[in-house]
Parts: C-alpha cells; structure tokens; sequence
C-alpha cells in the first residue's frame, strides 16, 4: 500500500502535470470506486479546475474550483495521464477527460481504492479522525508519550494506527524503529522520554529521505506518472538479510497480522 512518501510523489507529480487542467467530462466505469452517485459525481466535477494539490495521510486531496475530490489509492491505486487516443485496459475503473485531448486515468487491479467529493472548506485536521501529520509540530516527544502512557500494544501497531500519527504504513515503521533502535514488539507504555524523542526525530528524517527518493518501490507500488521510488535501495531491515550496524541476522515476525522486520541485537 502507497504510504506517505509515495502518496506526497503522486501529488507532487499530478500537480507538475495537471495543475490548472480543466475537466471535460467524468466516466465512471466501476460504481464503487466513487462514494456519490457516479452520475452526481461526474456533473459536479464537469468544468472544474485543478487548483490546489494537498496531502492528509495517505488521501490525495483535489481542491477544485468549488468542490474537493478526496482519494485514497488502498492497496494498488494508480494515476495515469494519457492521450485520449490510447487503449483503455480493464482495469481503469474512472476517466477524467480534460482539455488538450488529456485523460487522467484511474487504474486498480484490486478495485479498492475510493474518491470522494466533499465541501471545499471541510475541516482536514478532523478528518476521518486522523492523528497529526508526522512533520507536525503536534507530532512530538511530549505527545507520544501521553498518548503511550497506558497503552500495552507493541509499539509498531501504534506506528501503524493512522489515529495516532497519519501516513506511516509497515514499511517505514520498521525503518523508523530500526533507527531509534526499539524492537517492535515492546509495549508502548514502557518507552522512554527518549525513545519518544528518537521516533520524532527518526520518523521526520526517513520520511523527508523517502520523500526526496520519490517513495519506496516494492511489488505493488511504483509511480504511473514518471517516477520510480528508489527508497528501498536506502531500507536498512525491512525485506532485509543483515543487519547493516552489527551484521546480524535480520528477524522477522508478525506483528498485528503484519510482517515486521528488525535487529534483535542493535533493537531493544
């Protein structure tokens, strides 16, 4: 699944391409991919423009002229800009026909992503009761461990709980704990003031790292836009064999119904 850093690419490069567009027509080919009516969806997005480009978690949000189309790409959710002229395969579920003969295609193999339209000046902070964005300032020391204070989870559930912080996914959580060096199956109520302060800090840098590196290539998320991510050639445990500090074996366990990756001597 697309996490922060790949999501903040796709937008970054839909906003380089698309910014200003104006949308023609919609063609809603699979219903459930849209939350409206497909009909009511496609005749309010008719003439507008793509105006502002922003991010909240893993959503891409679309300010239009007067209406906002949020998206979530789920599992395999991705964008292409073609030529009207080219073959539409089975799975583009939503064509987007802007000006200059353009589409902006929606692909998913799994059908699992959504679009949405909501108010232009809905409230983001509150959304979905997403927590803070990891660059926040609310994102600190002080507020992971309140938040900790008598949660008994491992720690890499809370990574992943977007409730707490929005955006990180399996991947970057076995990163961010590889590098402040906390195993991820310690209980969230016995970390430290500086273990808090370490996952800030290491969570900003990776993330800011993943971001510069156009995301994390592997298996079922690569950029349809033009750019491939090259973060995993950075990754120091996840899908890893050694460790790259001491040289150890790379462990994995399943944390939560999730594959977790670490070091059992440099994680503690």
């Amino acid at each position: 699944m697309p996490e922060l850093p790949e999501v903040e690419t796709v937008l970054r490069t839909l906003e380089h391409q698309i910014k200003g567009r104006e949308i023609l027509s919609v063609r809603v080919l699979y219903k459930p991919i849209v939350a409206d009516d497909p009909k009511q969806f496609a005749s309010r997005l008719q003439n507008q423009h793509f105006c502002e480009f922003r991010r909240r978690g893993k959503y891409l949000l679309f300010y239009m002229d007067d209406v906002l189309l949020v998206s979530h790409l789920r599992m395999e959710g991705k964008y292409y800009l073609q030529h009207d002229s080219e073959p539409i395969d089975k799975h583009i579920h939503v064509i987007f026909q802007l000006d200059h003969n353009l589409q902006l295609r929606y692909r998913d193999t799994r059908k699992f992503g959504r679009m949405e339209l909501m108010p232009k000046d809905t409230d983001m902070n509150t959304f979905h009761n997403l927590g803070p964005e990891p660059f926040d300032d609310a994102f600190s020391p002080q507020y992971i461990k309140k938040y900790c204070r008598n949660r008994k989870e491992p720690v890499k559930t809370l990574l992943l709980d977007q409730h707490f912080t929005a955006g990180i996914g399996n991947i970057y959580a076995d990163e961010i704990l590889f590098a402040a060096g906390i195993k991820p199956s310690r209980r969230c109520c016995t970390l430290t003031v500086k273990n808090c302060t370490d996952i800030v800090n290491e969570t900003r840098r990776i993330l800011k790292a993943a971001i510069t590196a156009g995301g994390t290539t592997i298996r079922t998320y690569t950029s349809s836009l033009g750019v491939s991510g090259l973060f995993q050639l950075q990754c120091c445990v996840h899908e890893q064999k050694i460790c790259p500090e001491c040289g150890s074996q790379i462990k994995m366990k399943w944390i939560g119904g999730r594959s977790s990756y670490y070091c059992a001597r440099c994680q503690k």
